[in-house]
């Protein structure tokens, strides 16, 4: 495979993660980073697919389940993406991570305020 970025038409470490996938090599890390990539290139849809293997492979996965919400988020797929915030929730407050709860109920919130769901902060 060619190092040479715009070669294949797919970014470089986009085109190196799905060698890997297609070489068999599929997990939750992997699906995670192939999500991030194609947010990092505006792919929404593309990425909330690889985030929901992510978190199929390892349902505790507090980051995925973040990068996820972001991504349906972007998507506009509000309801899914508060699902995806509030399990991510209930995964970091299991594990201990504080950082990541807060994080995403302030997501969580900002969606439910949109969908009128929530009339406080």
């Amino acid at each position: 495979m060619s190092s040479l970025p715009g070669l294949s038409g797919v970014p470089e470490p986009l085109e190196n993660f799905l060698a890997m996938l297609a070489s068999g090599r599929d997990n939750a890390l992997l699906r995670f980073s192939l999500g991030n990539e194609y947010l990092k290139q505006g792919n929404a849809s593309s990425a909330a697919e690889h985030l929901r293997r992510a978190v199929e492979f390892d349902p505790k996965y507090s980051a995925a389940w973040k990068l996820l919400g972001k991504a349906l988020t972007d998507a506009e797929a509000w309801n899914e993406a508060l699902a995806a915030y509030q399990q991510g929730i209930a995964v970091a407050e299991g594990r201990g991570d504080k950082q990541a709860a807060k994080e995403m109920t302030v997501f969580a919130r900002r969606i439910e305020k949109r969908l009128g769901l929530k009339s406080s902060d």
